[in-house]
């Protein structure tokens, strides 16, 4: 048995911090308490504000249709300590402890949850007028552009760039998304897959223009490489993000090519007694044969679990869920289920131009990913079956009318 292992199997008297208060820490938190820990357990976060979830971001608080979107949980009945707006800066694993802005903070097992940071446009630092959405501090500072109904232009037609042209679009706003690849989501989906959601633009009145670059930004207007000039009461910048690990130098804690803290099948880091869950970190996935860094809301809520019973150590769990995430854009509930990156084949179900349709990918007519747009059943069926393996019936899977769970091969 490893030094680390047995610790784990003594865990109740131990104390767990978790860096980063955001869904995966919170996520975290919750399930110590819920599978029987009792040891004190710290979250840290850098923000000043209650622990929120984000996804109503980009919906309800951007529209001003709620002022915020505060966690139902009750931190204090748990027994779990907060520590709010206080920056980790820095990983000391051989003492066993996390600097941060307010001193440091001693553990015995630290899980890292520091999430995300956007990425940010070259040249904007200072510029006025120019936004990301990732915080309920961005949401805030864009709810009033939006209220003036200013001249919006959104960079990025990705997950995040879609959203905001959805909901600014609703707020009466004049929306132009630029984009540099030849089409939306091009880091997300196959071109056959993508194109159908070019025309959703058009049809709720925003403008998006592919293959086009951002030369610079100027107060009140976008200058394109081609040197289009587009007026600008503000800018809203989604190009991506990558996780926020930067604080983690010098500490041991190994890390991929994108920033990705390396985490193995049960989350534990390179560095003992030291885990990491959701956006900033990436897991092997037996199920796919690579390593998968998603950047997805249910996996904040799904690793936390594994990384708790790993914690207590009592039934040592492996990670390797179907991951799963949704969009709401231009009227269209879209989501996806799994990874298509090794898929040999595409199975439509129903009309790409019509308003509800699916793909499903295959590999040795296997289901391994799908993408549904206004078919939650499609959806819902799909994951359980990429979860089984079983094989299906590639002409049944095809029959939009036929129930997914009756495609099956056998």
């Amino acid at each position: 048995m490893s030094e680390q292992t047995a610790q784990e199997g003594t865990s109740q008297g131990r104390r767990v911090v978790v860096a980063g208060a955001g869904m995966a820490g919170v996520q975290t938190a919750v399930a110590l308490r819920e599978q029987g820990f009792k040891g004190p357990v710290t979250v840290i976060g850098a923000e000043p504000h209650q622990p929120y979830d984000r996804p109503p971001l980009s919906k309800a608080v951007l529209l001003g249709k709620a002022e915020d979107s505060a966690f139902d949980v009750d931190f204090e009945s748990l027994g779990v300590e907060l520590r709010l707006g206080c920056e980790v800066l820095g990983l000391r694993p051989a003492e066993h402890e996390l600097d941060t802005e307010a001193g440091p903070v001693p553990y015995d097992v630290l899980v890292i949850a520091t999430g995300a940071e956007p990425i940010t446009l070259p040249g904007t630092e200072g510029v006025p007028g120019v936004h990301l959405l990732r915080t309920l501090d961005d949401a805030e500072r864009l709810r009033p552009v939006l209220t003036q109904q200013h001249e919006i232009v959104v960079v990025g037609a990705g997950w995040i760039g879609a959203e905001f042209a959805t909901a600014a679009r609703e707020a009466g706003c004049v929306v132009t998304v630029v984009e540099a690849a030849d089409r939306p989501l091009a880091g997300a989906l196959p071109a056959e897959v993508a194109a159908p959601m070019a025309a959703w633009y058009a049809d709720a009145g925003a403008e998006l223009r592919t293959h086009a670059r951002v030369e610079r930004v100027e107060p009140g207007a976008v200058i394109l490489a081609d040197g289009t000039r587009l007026p600008a009461g503000a800018v809203v910048v989604g190009i991506g993000a990558r996780p926020a690990t930067a604080w983690l130098a010098g500490s041991g804690v190994e890390l991929g090519p994108h920033g990705d803290v390396l985490a193995g099948d049960r989350l534990r880091t390179s560095v003992a007694d030291v885990y990491a869950v959701g956006d900033c970190a990436s897991f092997p996935s037996a199920r796919y044969g690579e390593r998968l860094l998603v950047h997805h809301w249910d996996n904040a809520l799904q690793g936390p679990r594994t990384v708790a019973a790993n914690i207590l150590g009592e039934t040592p769990e492996v990670y390797d869920p179907v991951p799963y995430f949704w969009s709401e854009q231009f009227g269209r509930f879209v989501q996806y289920a799994g990874h298509h990156a090794a898929a040999d084949r595409a199975v439509w179900r129903g009309d790409p131009a019509g308003p509800a349709w699916t793909v499903c990918w295959l590999r040795e007519d296997r289901l391994v990913a799908l993408l549904a747009v206004g078919r939650p059943r499609d959806l819902a069926q799909g994951r359980r079956l990429i979860e089984s393996g079983r094989g299906m019936d590639a002409r049944a899977l095809a029959d939009p009318a036929k129930p997914l769970k009756d495609a099956t091969a056998d």
